[in-house]
């Protein structure tokens, strides 16, 4: 691995910052953004928890040292992974370092604010389900407390040494780690440990899209030289003088759009997280979503009952089911489709459908008995999302009605408060501003032998946005570092410019290490914490 990254005095980014001053614009609007989010996360929390009545102060005392950590993962993710973003309008002149930083952090802000939730939900899928069903248990804090730990010194170790790791590899590491060991501490009831399939489909995402960086980068870059003839494009920058006037505008949307797409894609990993905090700490507040209003309770009502009469299409008569919760977690967990399984879902859905209608609307449902209605609808989702792949045949009009009476299901529990965006949002675009030097400077200075060119960043960040803003729309995670600085690496060798492989040495090193190492540090932190809370 390499020494760690230091700032010499004669690097590039050095000499620029030397002649720019932070933009006072821009560090004046985010001011204004800082100042009014955090006064709107105050108020809007604030409201929520009028719903909750506790004698004791320690559900708030640990649901804001949980909400500090997982914050500070999103602060973490922001100057290590979103100074990729901005590294090539830098190194090209297209904006100064300090205008390029604010404005990058704006675009997080904006794309975390209007991002769907799609994969924040995906990543807690990978979770083992009975931790998720036990989140306001000793194991569930562990296991949150455990993942965002690990993630964070991980991030940490990588950024001091100048390396663009991943966020998104190293929170799937440390995810895997928590399984693992929690299957280990549990034996025979640890059931499943890891969702094996979600990992391997996420895993996927992550494995291939540096791969779509790279290549699709070099072609993009083919492209430009095949239909742009300016000489300019292909040139090291000379001096300090920006790009001519398109190339520069297209370098500062392809920048705009990596961060949008960065806050929209990774900015959703913490919100998962964020959620199971909330959930475990104040399940009155946050266990179902107090927005759906009593006239979508009354449609679900009559959506209930015809999922019911469908499945029992489906039901074995001579099945039994002795605890219908237990089946269901069972089938998630395992995969193993029983005769008994449709007929546990058909209870279930009955149970929920009693225990909605008896009260009229999803906020006057007792505290008691909030989590567990939750966890109810978790199962049936969970079991439907899994039933097209291992259980019955299903026709697509009885696949239609599951469908529908799935969509009322997550929107009740797969929701994020607009406050946790905006908090968020604040995190990340507050760690873009403060430790992006180090990453900045591996990606500008020490991928390639040559000075990037005008054509080789519009083509690394062209690909990065629209590889990143694609895997969004499809709910998955994956990494800003590798699609961008693979893109970059992809440039320089269809230019035949050369690559720095020490560079690229650690930064594959890097990228193998990470997932066992974070699986190594979230399990040994997890069986730690399992001991405190026992």
């Amino acid at each position: 691995m390499a020494t760690p990254a230091t700032l010499p005095s004669g690097s590039l980014l050095d000499e620029k910052l030397k002649k720019s001053s932070p933009g006072k614009i821009g560090i004046a609007v985010f001011s204004l953004l800082l100042v009014g989010g955090v006064g709107y996360i105050a108020r809007q929390l604030s409201l929520d928890l009028t719903f909750v009545h506790t004698g004791s102060i320690f559900p708030y005392f640990l649901l804001g040292v949980a909400l500090l950590i997982a914050l500070g993962f999103e602060f973490v993710n922001g100057f290590h992974d979103t100074a990729n973003a901005v590294a090539t309008v830098i190194y090209t002149h297209s904006l100064e370092p300090h205008i390029a930083v604010v404005w990058s952090g704006l675009w997080n802000f904006v794309g975390v604010l209007t991002s769907s939730g799609a994969v924040a939900y995906s990543v807690i899928t990978l979770l083992p389900v009975e931790l998720i069903l036990k989140v306001s248990k000793g194991a569930g804090f562990a296991m949150v407390f455990a993942l965002l730990v690990a993630a964070i010194l991980w991030n940490l170790a990588t950024w001091w040494r100048g390396l663009p790791a991943s966020s998104s590899h190293t929170m799937i590491g440390s995810i895997i780690g928590v399984g693992i060991t929690n299957q280990l501490l549990h034996g025979a009831s640890g059931v499943s440990g890891v969702d094996w399939e979600q990992v391997t489909k996420v895993f996927k995402a992550l494995l291939f899209s540096p791969v779509v960086g790279f290549v699709g980068a070099a072609v993009l870059f083919g492209l430009f030289k095949l239909l742009l003839r300016d000489p300019r494009l292909y040139e090291a920058p000379k001096g300090t003088e920006p790009p001519p006037f398109y190339i520069r505008a297209l370098l500062v949307l392809t920048c705009t759009g990596v961060s949008f797409a960065h806050g929209s894609n990774d900015g959703q990993k913490g919100m998962g997280l964020i959620m199971l905090i909330l959930v475990g700490t104040v399940p009155t507040a946050y266990a179902l979503n107090h927005a759906v209003t009593r006239s979508q309770v009354e449609t679900f009502t009559a959506v209930s009952r015809q999922t019911s009469d469908t499945l029992s299409r489906y039901v074995d008569p001579n099945a039994v089911v002795a605890d219908s919760g237990q089946e269901l977690e069972h089938f998630v967990s395992s995969h193993q489709f029983s005769g008994s399984t449709m007929l546990a879902m058909r209870q279930m859905v009955n149970d929920i459908q009693n225990e909605v209608t008896r009260y009229g609307a999803l906020n006057r449902v007792p505290a008691n008995m909030q989590a567990n209605v939750r966890n109810q609808m978790y199962l049936v989702s969970e079991t439907m999302r899994l039933l097209p792949k291992y259980g019955p045949g299903v026709s697509d009009d009885d696949k239609k009605v599951f469908g529908n009476y799935k969509g009322f299901l997550d929107r009740s529990t797969k929701f994020i408060p607009s406050w946790v965006k905006v908090a968020v949002a604040l995190a990340l675009g507050l760690g873009t501003m403060v430790g992006w030097k180090r990453i900045v400077i591996t990606v500008g200075e020490k991928i390639g032998k040559t000075h990037l060119t005008y054509a080789q960043g519009a083509s690394a960040e062209l690909m990065a946005m629209m590889t990143i803003l694609a895997a969004d729309g499809y709910g998955l995670p994956v990494s800003t570092t590798h699609v961008l600085s693979s893109g970059v690496a992809g440039t320089m060798a269809a230019s035949r410019s050369g690559l720095q492989v020490a560079t690229l040495r650690d930064i594959a090193l890097a990228w193998v290490f990470t997932l066992p190492a974070a699986a190594i540090l979230s399990g040994v932190l997890y069986w730690l914490f399992n001991m405190m809370v026992r």
